[in-house]
């Protein structure tokens, strides 16, 4: 089995960082308790080179935030778009990005939910057990108006999930109690400067 896919597609090689990042800038990434996370994306309608410039920030920011994956509004752009590079759990690595997607609905034979630890970049430095799907099915379209569909097992369809939470305008706090929020956001005061120094530091080296 290939060990990389790119946009849903194998490929023989791949390198360590998508070249996106490499033409990208860092921007900020978004908290929790922003306006611009908790309401549902705008459909993206013009395809062209902002749209581009767009999804190569989100890959450098990504990147240096040590994400798996980061949606638009991530950096404070209310579009459905997300990027992702992401392993499966078996290894496998997906990396790509995601215009106006769609998560499928499974039929219920098809859903077996698991239990997981699961971050994200815009809650820095909690993780948090999560029920997701162990599979995913999201149908969009690349940079160009190209259809795509990406199918994702395990790790992988968690990400997709997730990123497509965000996208709908929630966070993955919204599926805890509200215990668990507390907990979560507890995590997050205490890790919070922890995290982004580091992210500091992967910026720096990511320009060397």
């Amino acid at each position: 089995m290939p060990s990389v896919f790119v946009q849903g597609r194998p490929v023989a090689a791949y390198p360590p960082f998508a070249p996106e990042a490499r033409r990208g800038s860092v921007r900020r990434v978004t908290e929790v308790g922003e306006e611009v996370l908790h309401k549902p994306c705008r459909d993206v309608t013009e395809f062209g080179p902002d749209l581009a410039a767009l999804i190569d920030d989100m890959f450098r920011t990504m990147y240096v935030a040590e994400g798996a994956g980061l949606a638009a509004n991530q950096v404070g752009v209310g579009l459905r778009l997300f990027v992702y590079d992401c392993p499966d759990d078996d290894g496998v690595r997906h990396v790509g990005h995601l215009v106006n997607p769609v998560l499928e609905p499974l039929a219920p034979g098809e859903r077996r939910l698991l239990d997981d630890g699961e971050g994200c970049l815009s809650v820095p430095g909690a993780v948090m057990d999560v029920p997701r799907p162990d599979r995913a099915v999201v149908r969009g379209f690349d940079r160009d108006g190209v259809p795509l569909r990406v199918e994702g097992t395990g790790y992988f369809a968690r990400c997709l999930a997730h990123e497509s939470d965000h996208l709908d305008g929630r966070v993955y706090l919204d599926r805890l109690s509200a215990r668990e929020r507390k907990a979560a956001l507890r995590q997050s005061a205490d890790r919070r400067e922890e995290v982004f120094a580091r992210r500091s530091a992967r910026a720096t080296a990511f320009d060397a």
